[in-house]
């Protein structure tokens, strides 16, 4: 009977162009990515194996990714819209939407309209974010500790949202149901 606890081979495995197209081929196949995010997991994964091809590693990963970029598995542009919309909605900010584009290494000219979706729909996005976190409108009871009132400016601010956004969300009290409504038009008019 095999020992189960016992340690299996961790030595590295040989990897080639052809091992690291699949690779890359699986990798679009199962995530959403963009050309940056796929290059840096093919860059690890030669990293954590031994390369046996003679043409040069780094070489076949901008090769591969560029592949699959005219093969139409990679879009930053529509990677971006959808990153960034889905962020929105989520009740982030501008600010922490431009910060992940920039992480998943989308160049500036294909997140320019994705970031500009973002913005006009920034309020609705802050108001999604009081509602989930119960800030200002959509509290139980009126914040008047002036200390919570920062705690809760604070979080908008993480969140990505501008503070004088934060603060008018937060000078809405609880209950005000004209303010709120004059809230949401403002939002959908965005």
């Amino acid at each position: 009977m095999a020992n189960r606890y016992a340690r299996s081979d961790r030595s590295p495995k040989p990897l080639g162009a052809a091992k690291l197209d699949e690779l890359a081929l699986a990798y679009v196949a199962r995530f959403a990515t963009s050309r940056a995010k796929l290059t840096r997991y093919l860059s690890r994964k030669i990293r954590e194996s031994e390369w046996v091809d003679e043409i040069d590693a780094m070489a076949a990963c901008e090769a591969i990714a560029g592949r699959m970029e005219r093969l139409g598995f990679l879009d930053d542009r529509q990677y971006a819209a959808m990153r960034a919309g889905a962020m929105t909605r989520r009740g982030l900010g501008v600010r922490q939407v431009k910060a992940q584009l920039f992480v998943d290494g989308i160049a500036p000219g294909d997140s320019e309209d994705a970031l500009s979706e973002a913005e006009d729909k920034a309020l609705a996005s802050a108001i999604g974010f009081a509602r989930r976190r119960r800030f200002g409108p959509f509290a139980m009871r009126a914040a008047d500790d002036p200390a919570m009132r920062e705690r809760q400016v604070a979080a908008f601010a993480r969140a990505g949202h501008s503070l004088a956004l934060a603060r008018r969300i937060l000078a809405v009290a609880p209950g005000d149901e004209d303010a709120l409504a004059t809230l949401d038009a403002e939002a959908a008019l965005d």
